[in-house]
């Protein structure tokens, strides 16, 4: 049987209340869903929460899937708005913000290695206000197009271009700056 044939039974015996159906849906697609938030937090807890969040969502939101597109892709973008969310969420509660500090520089190596420029950009990326986080996320560390992430997003494909525009450039100032303060 064909994955989209099983989503499609699994589905249909989901919405006439048979959980065991829907718990097959959560093993096929939970390292999935888990993959893409991990872009959106690297607190473990966390993203098994956010990873639950998906599910209830995709769970409470059943009836809406109208099976024009695999059931993945429906999936993907009720993960994206749930990491969008928690974005939101942590740039308006700063305290719980799990951005990794830039690390400090020393003059013995002024270079950083790849844990230190992956710490440091994770840091920066924190810094920015959640749309410019999300686009960037999806474009360049989930590698998705502009038109994969306006889909997803529900943006438009313009919309997208000017978003991931503004917030590389809203990046590039927060990189200079930090330039600056370390020197």
């Amino acid at each position: 049987m064909s994955g989209q044939h099983r989503d499609a039974t699994d589905i249909a015996a989901s919405l006439q209340g048979d959980g065991a159906a829907f718990a097959h849906l959560i093993r096929r697609y939970q390292g999935q869903v888990a993959g893409d938030l991990s872009r959106f937090t690297h607190d473990r807890l966390r993203l098994e929460e956010l990873t639950q969040d998906v599910f209830v969502e995709a769970y409470n939101s059943l009836r809406t899937y109208r099976g024009e597109a695999p059931f993945g892709h429906w999936l993907r973008k009720i993960t994206v708005r749930v990491g969008y969310r928690f974005l939101k969420e942590a740039g308006k509660n700063r305290a719980r913000d799990e951005a990794v500090p830039e690390p400090a520089s020393t003059e013995a190596d002024p270079e950083p290695g790849p844990a230190e420029a992956a710490a440091r950009v994770q840091g920066l990326l924190a810094k920015l206000a959640p749309r410019d986080r999300l686009v960037l996320t999806l474009m360049y560390m989930q590698g998705l197009s502009v038109a994969e992430i306006a889909d997803r997003t529900g943006w438009s494909r313009i919309m997208v271009k000017v978003q991931a525009f503004r917030a590389r450039q809203r990046l590039k100032r927060l990189l200079e700056k930090s330039r600056r303060i370390e020197t």
